[in-house]
């Protein structure tokens, strides 16, 4: 019942990781410092949203609609809250120090509040399904299937952006963006 939204999932590992950075180099010290102040505050939150998406995927098999339906509703819940916590990091942390760095840090803040809000539509949404009925509990689910994967597939445009360059660099080497160890995998995918 819940396989559907479990392959939505997956496919969203993209948007989890793109604060997880990648590669490269720079020993720019007001960067590094950005990009710590930054990271610091996002190891907790995807350790958060990978915890989340790794009940729904054990609820996978769940034959209870009533289970799956708390499932499904705490972990959105918890996605959504990560998210607005990432936000908050970003704007805290202040413009990156580079070019257009006060237009990429609005826009990033942007996206993660527009992430969070997103999320807790989810939670809304799955919350009002009326479990009773296998058969209309198993299409509301798929609606919201269907609601998660085009949000996994939406933009993180403005987060790829403030991975770019000197910033990317640096968010790269932090401990704190780099992707939480999993005790058993699950559907992310490295960066």
């Amino acid at each position: 019942m819940n396989k559907k939204l479990v392959a939505a999932l997956s496919g969203g590992a993209a948007l989890v990781l793109a604060l997880t950075g990648c590669g490269g180099g720079d020993d720019d010290k007001k960067v590094n410092d950005w990009a710590k102040s930054v990271c610091d505050e996002v190891q907790p939150q995807l350790k958060k949203i990978q915890g989340a998406n790794t009940a729904i995927q054990g609820a996978a098999d769940e034959q209870d609609s009533k289970k799956l339906q708390q499932t499904d509703s705490k972990a959105f819940q918890e996605i959504s809250e990560s998210y607005g916590a990432l936000a908050k990091a970003v704007n805290k942390a202040g413009p990156p120090p580079v070019d257009s760095g006060d237009k990429t840090q609005k826009q990033a803040v942007k996206e993660l509040n527009a992430t969070s809000g997103s999320y807790a539509k989810l939670k809304s949404a799955i919350d009002k399904l009326d479990t009773s009925d296998k058969s209309k509990f198993a299409q509301g689910l798929a609606g919201v299937a269907d609601e998660l994967d085009k949000l996994s597939k939406s933009g993180d445009q403005a987060l790829q952006k403030l991975q770019e360059g000197k910033v990317g660099s640096a968010m790269a080497k932090q401990p704190g963006c780099q992707k939480p160890k999993t005790a058993g995998g699950g559907a992310t995918t490295q960066s």
